[in-house]
């Protein structure tokens, strides 16, 4: 039958509900088919949670023939794990082909993954962690807003990941940010890998809920009606709601139900064959094993529209001289109002396409201007950095402009799985971290994140971007605000000198050109080659004039984007014979090794040394702390002396 999407009416028909039983009986029987197939899988948490998708997608505006309209509810499966449960209910509503699922799911080369993927049409965020999903369906709720879009917002939940911290953040963001048109739908079934949920981590699910501000409704799981009639009450709230549905592990199956093995073990041969039996879905599990022997994986579904938003390439930048030294957070906050100042102006439009997120540091990481100009457009987190560094990625997949601004030791290291989840969902989310290096000010070790790049690089998208000052800085937000992808933009706390040229000018001012990827030669000479990065390029510079003085002539190359370093500039920066690093990084994982690397991989014959943080530091001033970390000017020119 030809279900009609819409929550509009007071209950169900006699027809939608003999519907739904037969679709539900169905889909248990394919989620048994997929996971013993698979000899893999959570068929448990599956079932429990079948019937609320039966109704979210039969019910809400969701399009098997058109899935990535942008006008369509978001539905975000936070228990990622129940792939089976979604795969057979978007399948068995004509998403995809459902045999496609049963047959690849988690084989290798498949979309049909273990958990789910947006490679899948009708998934909306990939949630192979617990704890996620809520924070991914906020940046949803704030694209709706900002783009103008009438669309609501469900994210479904287990109970055993209400322990997690980070859904407490994000519950509390939503209250305060009023996104009344987000619902919750949390599957308690009281079991969990370790057995009983209030056994293994107690929760107040109801409770903690609604002391965060969000409207509470309690019912039973496996009522279509029941389901139906709480989302349908959902959308009349003044505030965001969950809905706490009473469910039961492996519902269907007598031999299944109530067992917390099934969360993640799945049937053999025999018993599958019971428990579709039971169901009174045909025993068909031999031809399928026989049909998967023969079965080549499937490679990709639909394709999903890129919404990622990137500004036309312009050339203004700001300038800055001796005249008045700054720090590059400054330049940030100087050029992010710039951007979006003048993309109102060429738009004639209030309306702008951007988002700001601050965790509680918008003084330090210079937001002020921004927030001020465009205070619907600016979100304030507090201290809640693994929920706003989700909340971000989701929302700058989503035709927003999204820059996530943090120290490095919270932007970075303390998020380091969120933003590798953000890169998996191909995001496009512009991380601006300050205080990086040794460079924090007197806060000490703990603050220090002289990581950056070692830990970003680890991912597969995401680009680091380490200008060397302000006008560097200037530029290179421009940059990332006019090219899609990740990108972390990295900068230390200290007020820094302008980089000039020979002449006295701006190295770095109005004719210099950024390209990504391509080193800048600052000074040339013949001896050796000193290749620095960020805010060591001053330093640099001082050892550079010391080596001179003793007739030694150095060639002094900068690299701003050393996750994809320009091999011939590298070929060329090593005709001197000697190349020294020298970065405000741990020595073991920075720019210097990434060049180590690529001299070994390319065959560059060229004496090479590093020069980088070796161990934790203390607190002092930054010129004090480069000192007892070996990184000074003095210890650049002893290390060249050295060499030499």
């Amino acid at each position: 039958m030809n279900i009609k999407r819409t929550f509009d009416r007071n209950s169900l028909t006699e027809e939608e509900i003999e519907f739904l039983k037969s679709f539900t009986k169905k889909c248990r029987g394919d989620i048994l088919r997929m996971t013993t197939l698979a000899t893999s899988g959570h068929p448990g948490g599956s079932m429990s949670s079948i019937d609320i998708y039966a109704i979210l997608y039969g019910f809400c505006n969701v399009y098997p023939s058109d899935p990535f309209n942008p006008e369509r509810d978001r539905i975000v499966i936070s228990h990622g794990h129940t792939t089976p449960g979604v795969y057979s209910a978007l399948g068995n509503y004509g998403f995809f082909d459902i045999k496609d699922a049963v047959l690849n799911f988690r084989t290798a080369g498949s979309p049909f993954e273990g958990h789910v993927e947006k490679s899948v049409p009708g998934i909306e965020w990939n949630t192979g962690n617990l704890g996620q999903g809520l924070s991914a369906a906020c940046g949803f709720a704030l694209n709706s807003r900002l783009n103008k879009l009438d669309y609501n917002i469900y994210c479904v939940m287990g109970d055993g990941e209400q322990a997690k911290g980070q859904i407490g953040e994000a519950r509390r963001f939503a209250v305060k940010y009023k996104l009344n048109n987000l619902t919750v739908i949390v599957d308690k079934n009281g079991l969990q890998i370790g057995g009983k949920t209030s056994e293994v981590m107690p929760d107040n699910i109801k409770g903690n809920f609604e002391a965060d501000g969000f409207h509470a409704i309690e019912i039973d799981g496996h009522d279509f009606n029941e389901i139906y009639s709480a989302v349908k009450k959902a959308h009349t709230v003044n505030s965001p709601v969950v809905i706490i549905a009473n469910t039961i592990m492996g519902k269907g199956v007598s031999f299944m139900e109530n067992q917390a093995k099934y969360h993640g073990s799945t049937l053999n041969t025999e018993d599958c064959k019971k428990a579709l039996n039971e169901l009174g879905e045909r025993d068909d599990i031999d031809e399928l094993i026989n049909e998967k022997k023969l079965n080549k994986p499937i490679k990709s579904l639909n394709k999903r529209t890129d919404k990622r938003f990137a500004l036309e390439p312009d050339n203004r930048n700001i300038i800055y001289t001796r005249d008045k030294n700054t720090d590059n957070r400054s330049a940030f906050g100087n050029a992010l109002f710039d951007i979006a100042k003048n993309y109102e102006k060429k738009t004639d439009s209030q309306h702008i396409p951007f988002a700001v997120f601050d965790c509680d540091l918008e003084g330090s990481v210079k937001t002020g201007a921004f927030r001020k100009e465009f205070s619907d457009n600016f979100f304030e987190s507090g201290i809640e950095e693994h929920n706003t560094a989700v909340i971000s990625g989701a929302l700058s997949s989503e035709s927003i402009l999204t820059f996530f601004a943090d120290f490095g030791v919270f932007g970075v290291d303390e998020v380091y799985n969120q933003q590798r989840l953000n890169d998996i969902n191909n995001s496009n989310l512009k991380v601006v971290c300050t205080h990086c290096g040794i460079d924090v000010g007197e806060d000490g070790k703990t603050h220090q994140c002289i990581d950056y790049f070692g830990i970003i690089n680890s991912t597969f998208g995401f680009k680091v971007m380490i200008p060397a000052d302000p006008n560097q800085t200037d530029k290179a937000v421009r940059y990332i605000a006019s090219h899609k992808g990740n990108f972390v933009l990295i900068m230390g706390r200290s007020v820094i000198p302008v980089i000039l040229n020979e002449e006295g000018q701006p190295f770095f001012g109005e004719n210099y050109e950024f390209k990504y990827g391509k080193m800048d030669t600052v000074r040339k000479g013949n001896d050796l080659t000193i290749i620095s990065t960020g805010n060591m390029l001053t330093h640099a510079l001082k050892g550079f004039e010391m080596l001179k003085k003793d007739g030694i002539n150095p060639t002094l190359v900068n690299i701003s984007c050393p996750s994809d370093i320009d091999v011939e500039d590298l070929k060329s920066a090593a005709k001197t014979g000697l190349i020294i690093t020298i970065e405000d990084h741990n020595v073991k994982t920075g720019v210097g090794t990434a060049i180590g690397t690529l001299i070994a991989e390319n065959g560059i014959n060229v004496k090479f040394r590093k020069l980088g943080a070796t161990s934790y530091n203390s607190s002092g001033k930054s010129n004090e702390l480069y000192k007892l970390a070996g990184l000074s000017p003095q210890d650049l020119y002893n290390a060249a002396k050295k060499e030499i």
